[in-house]
């Protein structure tokens, strides 16, 4: 779910279950942590549920998009800026870091920040310092990182569009979200909850989702993922009057048959079973490629070749690695 409303994670003792082990472990720490996953899996939901676990649950949690910040207005954002520091900046701002002293800063897709960003970010993550646009004065934040991305850090560090010091220095311990084509045994409850949500905010009944809207739900492959089932589910609301869920009119008229959904369920593709078996192989080279030792020999393959299928498959060998 993505909804801040209450403290369950819905899938929590399901498809989460990996997830929320890995959310107890790191909670109480204070490292820094990395999500990974699709856009829509519940990054930000995870990243609340980190702060509500850690010893700065009293503290602020403050999400930034770091895509959505135009480049020019970056380091105002992050950082502050005096006023009088440039056209416009009629009054002194707090930035993100300076706003968040004490809790939890939770930097969403952290790949589309530019270089010259990121060396700034590198060193508040350092030293815990920083100062504002056209300030003089060095302040100092005491922040927790969680950042976020649906981007191959990795293979942008490769290519140079990611700094490796900024990847190591957040990268320190790393949740994958599953896609929800993964872990289609939540969507049930998902749809329940959505559907409830949803009637409130109608101000009607309780909204019932049914078998065959269960039916529907479960054989659609939900490319933006958790949020997407959301908006469906609102929007089934909506055409329903409120009295009813109009699930297939709210798809768009994808129909699915039993035999169809049974199919997905069921039997992988050959992709699925490709990854599945990549990632096995990493997981006894402990993420390692190359080697006498490394998944490229266990597999028999080249290791330019294992890189190339693991990009095309989206698989991470990052995330197999021990943590330090």
């Amino acid at each position: 779910m993505l909804s801040d409303e209450v403290d369950a994670i819905v899938g929590a003792d399901a498809g989460l279950r990996e997830v929320m082990h890995q959310v107890e472990q790191v909670a109480r720490t204070d490292s820094p942590v990395l999500l990974l996953g699709e856009t829509g899996s519940g990054k930000d939901v995870v990243a609340r549920s980190i702060h509500r676990r850690s010893t700065r649950a009293e503290g602020p949690i403050l999400r930034v998009n770091c895509g959505a910040i135009a480049p020019e207005l970056i380091d105002s954002e992050l950082f502050g800026h005096e006023r009088g520091s440039f056209t416009g900046a009629s009054a002194l701002r707090r930035g993100w870091f300076e706003r968040a002293d004490g809790g939890t800063l939770f930097l969403d897709e952290i790949g589309e920040l530019p270089l010259a960003a990121q060396v700034r970010l590198l060193r508040v993550l350092q030293d815990g310092t920083f100062e504002r646009v056209g300030g003089q004065e060095e302040l100092r934040t005491s922040v927790r990182v969680i950042a976020a991305t649906h981007r191959d850090l990795a293979a942008m560090v490769r290519l140079g569009r990611f700094r490796e010091d900024l990847w190591y220095r957040i990268h320190v311990f790393a949740i994958r979200l599953p896609p929800l084509r993964q872990r289609r045994a939540d969507i049930a409850d998902l749809a329940a909850y959505f559907a409830d949500r949803a009637g409130r905010r109608l101000g009607t009944e309780r909204l019932v989702v049914t078998a065959a809207d269960l039916l529907l739900l479960q054989g659609y492959d939900w490319p933006g993922n958790v949020r997407e089932l959301a908006a469906v589910i609102d929007r089934a609301a909506i055409l329903g009057g409120g009295v009813r869920l109009e699930i297939f009119r709210a798809l768009g008229g994808e129909a699915v048959t039993p035999r169809s959904v049974a199919e997905q369920d069921s039997f992988p593709t050959l992709d699925d079973a490709i990854r599945e078996h990549i990632e096995r192989a990493l997981v006894r080279s402990r993420g390692k490629i190359e080697g006498v030792t490394g998944a490229a020999r266990l597999l028999g393959l080249h290791a330019n070749t294992l890189r190339s299928r693991m990009e095309k498959l989206g698989v991470q060998w990052e995330r197999f690695r021990p943590m330090v």
